[in-house]
């Protein structure tokens, strides 16, 4: 499975259900990234799902840093919907909808976070896979 290259094209990807995209097959996946992607604070992070949940990244692959992944998380397949800090360290609560989860997600992020401008604005930029 190929990662996308950048935050931008990620979300593009999960949003269009590519095929080969990881996760984009799962319905109770789409939901979340809906809600998640509504979000400007989330928007502007790598959205990366894996094991049935949808992580928040700092950056684009490669990883070769640690603390690339010390955000809040979603467990998708709900409801409820678990929000979790990194490593399941903690659960930071349950929502009743993907956008209730997507925004108990925002509150945990750290107040002075630096986020990608182009992805946060909104705009998915079309082509150029």
């Amino acid at each position: 499975m190929t990662e996308a290259p950048d935050v931008a094209t990620a979300w593009r990807w999960l949003l269009e259900r590519r095929p080969g995209t990881r996760g984009a097959m799962h319905d109770s996946l789409s939901v979340v990234v809906e809600a998640a992607h509504a979000e400007p604070r989330l928007r502007g992070l790598y959205p990366f799902p894996t094991h049935g949940t949808l992580h928040f990244l700092r950056s684009a692959p490669p990883w070769l840093e640690p603390g690339h992944d010390d955000f809040p998380f979603i467990v998708y397949g709900g409801p409820p919907y678990k929000v979790y800090s990194s490593g399941y360290a903690d659960l930071l609560g349950e929502a009743a909808t993907p956008a209730e989860a997507a925004a108990l997600a925002v509150r945990h992020l750290p107040a002075n976070l630096v986020m990608d401008s182009d992805a946060s604005s909104g705009e998915i930029p079309v082509g150029g896979d």
